[in-house]
């Protein structure tokens, strides 16, 4: 147990710097059309997740000790391959700071620490698939067990195939503010449809599961590309490994917390769980518009301030 320990929190310190380094990475490569490159990126991460998907479904089948120990060791030759191919990048070098003076600037600005929380709230939807849908339909539903396997099929399917199309729509901050809300809305869509599973017969459940699935895919691509138009384009330029890791800090801390907000108290009230988690999403949702507006005009005023009474940079924050 204290060795699975030490290797799972080495294992989460390793997600959390690569991906702030990941962030900044992205910033630097994706600068000529960055809204489609996050978006063909997203939609690689959702094809890996299917292909491990399929991998562990092996390995669980097979059950065995050599499967297990395969599966673990074919993970971590992939995150070997994935560092000898950025051997192949050139080196981008760093952008100069505005102010050099201010070392953890993402910790006050406010209007992205404001962010940083809603977006972690607003990934508590990625459990809701993966966590509580699971239990919702073995155990609150007639649907048929094998459909919680579809559930993730589906998911995967519909986010691989729609992430490119509607994420390279999603380009600048103003549109992350409209997509964050848009994806509370469809959350807010489908939570009702999956309470509503509890009290239809089989074959019906089973299709308010995929209508419901489709309409949570929507809001998941919706999401993620409003997570990255607003990440990326809140934090300045030679700050966005900073800004990068504090949005993942704040994602995995409610990731953290998931297991035991949806287990206690979504499935706690049962029907009106759902319904209060919908009513959550919305009102995450709805913050992003007016966060857009007060991100965006401190950026503006940062700006200005940098640049001196004249116009020019002001040298006596150099």
């Amino acid at each position: 147990m204290g060795a699975l320990t030490v290797v799972a929190t080495v294992g989460q310190l390793a997600a959390a710097v690569g991906g702030a380094a990941w962030g900044a990475l992205v910033a630097r490569v994706g600068t000529d059309r960055p809204a489609l490159f996050r978006a063909r990126l997203r939609t690689y991460v959702n094809l890996g997740v299917v292909l491990g998907t399929v991998g562990a479904g092996f390995a669980v089948t097979a059950h065995t000790r050599t499967a297990y120990v395969v599966l673990i060791l074919g993970n971590a030759a992939s995150f070997a391959l994935c560092a000898l191919l950025l051997l192949l990048l050139p080196d981008y070098g760093a952008w100069a700071p505005q102010s050099p003076r201010r070392r953890w600037i993402a910790l006050a600005d406010r209007p992205f620490v404001t962010f940083t929380a809603l977006y972690g709230a607003m990934g508590l939807q990625y459990p809701a698939v993966s966590l509580l849908l699971p239990i919702w339909i073995s155990e609150h539903t007639d649907a048929p067990r094998w459909t919680v396997a579809a559930v993730f099929a589906v998911n995967a399917g519909f986010c691989v195939l729609l992430q490119t199309r509607i994420g390279s729509r999603v380009e600048t901050p103003r549109d992350g503010g409209t997509a964050f809300r848009r994806a509370g809305l469809l959350f807010l869509l489908s939570c009702p449809l999956l309470a509503l599973t509890a009290y239809a017969p089989v074959w019906a459940a089973a299709a308010l599961l995929i209508v419901a699935i489709f309409a949570h895919s929507l809001g998941e691509i919706w999401e993620s590309s409003a997570g990255f138009a607003l990440g990326f384009g809140l934090a300045p330029d030679h700050a966005q490994g900073q800004y990068q890791g504090l949005l993942g800090l704040g994602f995995s801390a409610g990731q953290a917390l998931a297991p035991a907000v949806l287990t206690t108290v979504v499935l706690g009230l049962g029907t009106a769980g759902w319904l209060l988690l919908g009513t959550f999403f919305a009102a995450v949702g709805a913050a992003g518009p007016p966060l857009e507006r007060w991100g965006t005009r401190t950026r503006s005023q940062q700006g200005a301030a940098a640049a001196g009474p004249s116009g020019a940079p002001d040298e006596t924050h150099a």
